[in-house]
């Protein structure tokens, strides 16, 4: 697997992240066509501007434009203190398969090389059972549960932290 940033191209892949019940179930669930495709507008200008880091999950063997799902890595701020935030989504048919894994320790290798990031912190819904444990496998340190405000909804999370090139796994495969 490869991965690569996003554009403006990814927008169907954005939308059946994003627009999907099942998928965003621990998100509050889907967000409108409208909503995804201005956010898809916004991390695009992110990623140019290298404000932030939004990666395509593309599978072995993908065909042109396939991927698999989505890691990012963003500056985050809250109560005036200035962290970093990853988060990650895999559609459904390539769950299962360690892709989000893969991709996750691939974006923290990333950081760790880059320096800019600092803590890293990740907030899976608190009964995401597969997202946590992706944190519990990559060294991810468990701060307790939390409430967040996402695209307005008030979500239960697990809000889990870890020092880039401390994670579990690090360096090449």
């Amino acid at each position: 697997m490869m991965l690569r940033d996003v554009r403006s191209e990814d927008v169907e892949a954005y939308v059946r992240m994003r627009c999907d019940p099942v998928m965003m179930a621990e998100l509050g669930g889907p967000l409108s066509r409208e909503q995804v495709e201005a956010r898809l507008r916004k991390d695009v200008v992110e990623v140019a501007a290298d404000r932030c880091w939004a990666k395509m999950i593309v599978p072995d063997g993908a065909e042109d434009g396939e991927v698999a799902g989505a890691v990012m890595l963003w500056p985050q701020e809250e109560d005036g203190a200035a962290y970093s935030e990853i988060g990650w989504m895999v559609l459904p048919e390539y769950q299962g398969r360690g892709l989000a894994k893969t991709a996750v320790r691939r974006v923290l290798d990333a950081a760790a090389a880059d320096g800019r990031w600092g803590e890293v912190h990740a907030n899976p819904g608190a009964t995401n059972g597969p997202s946590n444990g992706i944190c519990r496998a990559l060294g991810f340190r468990l701060l307790g549960e939390r409430d967040l405000d996402f695209a307005g909804r008030t979500l239960r999370t697990n809000h889990w932290v870890v020092l880039p090139g401390k994670h579990t796994g690090s360096g090449a495969e």
